[in-house]
């Protein structure tokens, strides 16, 4: 094996390693936590082929928490509600450093978690939703 391959293997390893870590994490915490350990084993997969067989459940789950997410308008507005929530809570604990934890750090946190859940509340509606409407 090549140094070039070794070094390719090495940044798959960690890259793939953190982002499953970061997913579990965030599986309790707000945040896309499937999304990250699904992403973490395509990269992980591409380098370790035994770690492929994990890739298809991990996605199905995926995306069946991303069709729950806009099953209902109700959903769909607690959703928006908890990324404002995200967004708000960013902003406070940026500006009051004498918070637990209080400071841009924690703050910029949850402001990138409240941006994410935005994205993918956008990203399921429109693959859902377009999805679903093909089918009928």
């Amino acid at each position: 094996m090549g140094r070039r391959n070794l070094l390719r293997r090495g940044a798959a390893l960690v890259a793939g390693a953190a982002l499953l870590v970061i997913g579990v994490a965030l599986l309790v915490l707000p945040g896309p936590g499937l999304l990250l350990i699904l992403a973490g084993l395509l990269i992980l997969a591409d380098q370790f082929p035994p770690v492929a067989r994990y890739v298809d459940p991990v996605r199905v789950r995926a995306m069946r928490a991303a069709r729950e997410s806009v099953s209902s308008p109700v959903r769909i507005a607690g959703s928006c509600l908890a990324a404002a929530g995200l967004l708000a809570a960013g902003l406070f604990w940026g500006v009051m450093p004498e918070l637990p934890f209080g400071g841009w750090p924690t703050g910029a946190g949850l402001i990138l978690s409240g941006v994410i859940l935005t994205a993918l509340l956008v990203y399921s509606y429109r693959t859902i939703r377009t999805g679903s409407s093909d089918a009928e």
